[in-house]
């Protein structure tokens, strides 16, 4: 069926996704919403929210853009989430999630990786119920038996992070790699799909028959496909330098690898 309507408007979003050396290796922090979340009710997910119009000011009233605005945002919110405090330069740019559906809200998301600053976690009650040092393979797992409730995006960020043995590991392979801009579609009642697949709906970025991108829903546990890919995904080889989130210049919002 044709869409009859505009896509509801983008907003600027930042998420922080916060990790630690633990005992058993690589682990994130994770936070459950309260059920009366706005947006993604009682779902567990990294530190992040909303770009304010103060986050798009510098201090001496310069716009920022994009990017260091949802860098700003970021901190802000992992501090008010968490009680976590970073600075700038602390945050490497990992990816960039986009929703193309027809949905009520639609947030245009920075991921950003870090080193936590320490093990301690203060959390706001008005909008988590608790937290979780975790890692990434276990988080699956729990997602799996249907324990944790996760949405798309981190999911993916989490079974990413499975290859990761340190957060030196993690980050030093972020900041090689080229932020990879998830725009997503709706691979109809079975998951969501980015650039690469098969069934993608731009033709300019779909891929060849039998190419897969995509993350299959349906039922659990999900199962991400990526054509060429194996089962525990590579480190992102070097491509570029690292990003000075505050200075240099972006590519665009849309931009691919």
């Amino acid at each position: 069926m044709k869409r009859t309507s505009a896509l509801a408007p983008l907003e600027d979003a930042c998420t922080v996704v916060l990790l630690r050396d633990g005992n058993a290796g690589l682990e994130t922090l994770m936070l459950e919403r309260t059920q009366t979340s706005r947006a993604f009710s009682g779902a567990w997910v990294f530190p992040g929210g909303k770009v304010d119009l103060a986050d798009r000011l510098a201090p001496d009233g310069t716009v920022l853009h994009d990017c260091a605005a949802a860098t700003a945002a970021g901190l802000r919110e992992l501090a008010e989430e968490t009680g976590q405090r970073l600075e700038p330069g602390d945050l490497v740019w990992l990816s960039q999630w986009t929703p193309l559906q027809d949905i009520p809200r639609r947030f245009q998301t920075w991921f950003m990786v870090a080193a936590a600053a320490s093990t301690q976690v203060v959390i706001n009650p008005l909008e988590h119920l608790g937290h979780l040092w975790i890692s990434p393979a276990q988080a699956l797992a729990r997602h799996a038996r249907g324990e944790l409730k996760l949405i798309p995006p981190t999911w993916v960020t989490l079974h990413h992070l499975t290859t990761m043995d340190s957060t030196a590991q993690a980050l030093t392979a972020a900041k090689a790699a080229v932020p990879f801009s998830y725009r997503t579609h709706l691979l109809g009642s079975d998951g969501v799909m980015w650039s690469g697949d098969e069934a993608y709906p731009d033709t300019t970025e779909a891929g060849d028959p039998g190419a897969r991108h995509r993350l299959v829903t349906r039922e659990l546990p999900w199962i991400f496909q990526r054509s060429g890919e194996t089962e525990r995904p590579r480190p992102v080889p070097a491509r570029r330098p690292w990003i000075n989130l505050q200075q240099e210049p972006l590519p665009p919002p849309g931009s691919h690898r």
